[in-house]
């Protein structure tokens, strides 16, 4: 008898099948993980945009974490979507009613790639004070890390990102990861702050418009890995590589007339060896 690692995700889902709940399973899925999962909110969406939002309430949330709780052991846990102030204050105690310490990896989905709002402005507070000091791990991008600081902006200079993490962890955060996506220039470089070091992770950019969940991906894909026992910096760089080659595959894809979805089950990667 064998058990795989088990990632719960609890997130929104997305009927285009490129973020959200969707992404997360797949890239689980594509990293020998088994995903459990936890919807937060039901989105009707496409490549294009989040046409509208529908809830589910925090006494749904709750049953569907109990129920788990109850029957499968937990590995690591990813968080996506909260949508509002009650739901992320619901998703905090569920956190603290983990049966044993795991991983757990925050993607702060603050707004949708197309510019929808996906988190009330009520929810940050509860964010920054209930949820931040629970979890291991939070993926940021730029956008979003100025949102969390109360900045407009955050300069794209490596001291003002190393900056931007450290603030981030002083806030109450165990480990940040500043992702640099949404930068100029060719480059991607994300920046973690873990354990008091400051490392760097940087790909080439790819030139494409299928990048619709790559924020998903990329944290679930860290969470897959910490599951499989891998350390911090490990498991972000690897799940970097992950996400780079499934943005790479999906190249040629033509889904939608939007920005359109990574190709998650691409691989010769499929379960990548631990370092």
């Amino acid at each position: 008898m064998t058990t795989p690692p088990t990632i719960l995700t609890i997130a929104g889902s997305d009927g285009s099948g490129g973020a959200g709940i969707q992404a997360d399973i797949k890239t689980a899925a594509a990293l020998g993980c088994y995903a459990l999962s936890v919807i937060t909110a039901i989105t009707a969406q496409n490549t294009c945009a989040v046409v509208s939002t529908y809830p589910m309430t925090s006494e749904c949330v709750t049953a569907q974490c109990r129920a788990l709780y109850r029957d499968i052991a937990i590995d690591a846990v990813k968080i996506g979507m909260l949508g509002s102030a009650s739901m992320t204050a619901a998703t905090a105690s569920l956190l603290r009613e983990l049966p044993r310490p795991v991983p757990i990896v925050l993607d702060t989905v603050l707004r949708s790639s197309s510019g929808s709002s996906l988190l009330g402005n009520d929810a940050l507070p509860v964010m920054k004070q209930e949820l931040l000091p629970l979890v291991t791990l939070i993926t940021p991008n730029l956008p979003e890390a100025a949102i969390l600081l109360g900045m407009e902006s955050i300069p794209e200079e490596a001291e003002a990102v190393e900056d931007a993490a450290l603030a981030l962890h002083r806030m109450g955060a165990h480990s940040v990861l500043v992702k640099g996506g949404h930068g100029s220039g060719p480059v991607c470089s994300d920046c973690l702050f873990h354990n008091g070091q400051l490392t760097w992770f940087s790909t080439e950019k790819i030139a494409t418009r299928n990048t619709h969940g790559t924020g998903c991906t990329l944290s679930t894909a860290i969470a897959s890995f910490l599951a499989r026992g891998a350390s911090m910096e490990v498991a972000v760089g690897e799940a970097k590589k992950y996400t780079t080659a499934a943005i790479k595959a999906a190249v040629a894809w033509e889904i939608g007339s939007g920005s359109g979805p990574l190709n998650h089950l691409q691989t010769p990667l499929g379960v990548r060896p631990m370092e």
